[in-house]
């Protein structure tokens, strides 16, 4: 769990959790994950990995299990402006934006680097593997032992054990996962116990766009919060009954925290 180790780097503290909704999103900025992702790996601190927009936070409202599965994750960080807004509201100045896409990029950077191991699970058929060789070649000296193409449902039990048997055999530092929210966050949860890898990281859409099948959206769009817009456009169909729902639902709730007028609390993280 954990192959490569060539630095012992000390376990660093998990930062504190901001309150968003009930949701605990952890108090940090790219950077800050991408080091808190290596200390894990380096002292075999199991555990997954939450990227967490405004969507996964509503979808949390409605199912209890969800959002005890966001609020025991190892870190779930702001996949979006919203979070990040609350968080520096609450005084935590440093908090920043954590995409998916830029989570993947920059932790391959380093393991290009540092040699450890990727492995990447989800898509449809053929984007694992894309995506492994796209980033094979932006970092030279990347090490991706695997990848797997899930079928569009639940494995059977065949699959999960040959499934955990090649993981098994691999040992990847990291298990990337783009299956999507709800999804991959409890794929990730159940089968953190069973699969031999350090980190379980989910990044839903960052495997259609490193592969060239979406487009992300510019950093000055992130920044502005209307990411989601840029999404929109190129998949109206198949979002925007997801915006329409969330996005006014998280905006009235929200409010109303910040405003005193309703209470969440933390009461199921770690």
């Amino acid at each position: 769990m954990g192959s490569t180790v060539h630095q012992m780097i000390p376990a660093l503290p998990v930062p504190r959790r901001v309150n968003v909704l009930g949701v605990g999103i952890n108090s940090l900025n790219l950077p800050s994950a991408v080091e808190l992702m290596e200390s894990a790996v380096v002292s075999g601190r199991r555990g997954y990995v939450c990227v967490t927009d405004v969507r996964a936070i509503i979808e949390a409202q409605d199912d209890p299990a969800y959002l005890q599965v966001l609020n025991s994750s190892f870190l779930t960080v702001p996949d979006g402006r919203p979070s990040v807004w609350v968080g520096r509201a609450q005084g935590f100045s440093r908090m920043d934006q954590v995409a998916g896409p830029d989570l993947i990029l920059e932790f391959c950077k380093l393991s290009s680097q540092k040699g450890y191991t990727q492995f990447f699970y989800g898509g449809v058929p053929g984007v694992a593997e894309q995506l492994g060789d796209v980033l094979s070649k932006r970092y030279p000296g990347l090490k991706v032992v695997g990848t797997y193409t899930p079928p569009f449902r639940p494995l059977n039990g065949q699959e999960e054990k040959e499934l955990t048997e090649l993981l098994a055999r691999l040992k990847p530092d990291v298990t990337w996962i783009g299956l999507g929210a709800p999804k991959q966050e409890l794929f990730m949860a159940e089968h953190l116990n069973r699969f031999d890898t350090t980190l379980l990281v989910g990044v839903g859409a960052a495997f259609d766009m490193h592969t060239g099948r979406i487009t992300d959206a510019p950093q000055w769009v992130k920044r502005a919060g209307f990411a989601w817009v840029h999404r929109l456009i190129q998949e109206p169909k198949r979002l925007w009954k997801r915006y329409l729902k969330s996005n006014p639902r998280f905006i009235w709730a929200i409010t109303l925290q910040l405003l005193g007028l309703k209470k969440y609390n933390l009461k199921d993280s770690e």
